[in-house]
């Protein structure tokens, strides 16, 4: 039986080469020159208090649609107005419910530093992400051979965007190298979306604490922001928790208070 990452991976490499002809990567190349270098993702998460990384995303493989109507321009402001040390952005249209434009326009709205939340395969989808406005891509470990990830890795630190790598067991540890500038252990396995906390406390002593770790998917109270921490942790990348809400923005306000 196919897993859904599996699925996503294969729809993903369709995706990819419908944009490649629809808009060459060397007309991409051309416009990285008109591309100022946002705030650093990494530097963000190293520097705040809270750590808490909040994300932008309309549907999910295990929930369906969260908030299906969702709009960037009222969600993004008030992240950033309400203590979001960085801001996640699905991009991915059959799966999550976004696109490459909500980037562009998050990016319009906010110097807040933004990742590019999707499922990156090819090299072609980093240049996307750095004219659409992103200080960081994401690198999965389990959709990727150890050799794709150092090529992505490397090419991404070329075109000056921070690397947040994603692992979910020990076994793909290996895929960590030195152009990754965080590494985020997901809760979530992507084969069956079943989440577990648990994995983030049992691979925190694992990875090196040269990295920036932080703890990704089925955070929802601020106790265990407070347990990751003291385990480790400097950031915390959160979604469904507050785009569930009617309010994304407030409810980021009001968890943070509680944190406080």
């Amino acid at each position: 039986m196919i897993n859904i990452l599996d699925k996503i991976i294969a729809n993903k490499r369709l995706e990819v080469e419908r944009h490649k002809k629809d808009t060459s990567i060397n007309e991409l190349e051309k416009r990285l020159s008109t591309i100022t270098t946002p705030a650093s993702f990494k530097e963000a998460i190293k520097n705040s208090r809270t750590g808490i990384i909040a994300e932008f995303k309309r549907r999910s493989p295990s929930r369906d649609w969260i908030f299906k109507d969702a709009k960037i321009e009222d969600v993004i402001p008030l992240y950033s107005q309400n203590g979001a040390s960085a801001i996640s952005v699905l991009t991915d249209m059959d799966f999550f419910g976004g696109e490459l434009a909500d980037l562009e326009l998050a990016g319009s709205l906010t110097k807040t530093p933004l990742l590019r939340k999707d499922f990156v395969v090819d090299e072609y989808q980093l240049y996307q992400a750095k004219i659409s406005g992103a200080s960081a891509i994401l690198l999965i470990a389990s959709a990727l051979t150890i050799d794709e990830t150092k090529q992505l890795a490397k090419k991404a630190k070329e075109l000056n965007l921070d690397v947040l790598l994603e692992i979910h067991n020990e076994q793909e540890l290996h895929h960590i190298n030195d152009k990754v500038d965080v590494v985020g252990v997901n809760n979530r396995n992507l084969g069956t979306f079943v989440t577990d906390i648990q994995i983030s406390f049992d691979l925190t002593d694992k990875i090196s604490n040269d990295f920036i770790k932080i703890s990704e998917s089925g955070i929802s109270q601020p106790q265990t922001v407070i347990d990751l921490q003291q385990a480790g942790y400097k950031g915390f990348l959160m979604g469904e928790n507050f785009m569930k809400t009617n309010n994304p923005g407030k409810a980021l306000e009001d968890f943070i208070n509680q944190l406080a």
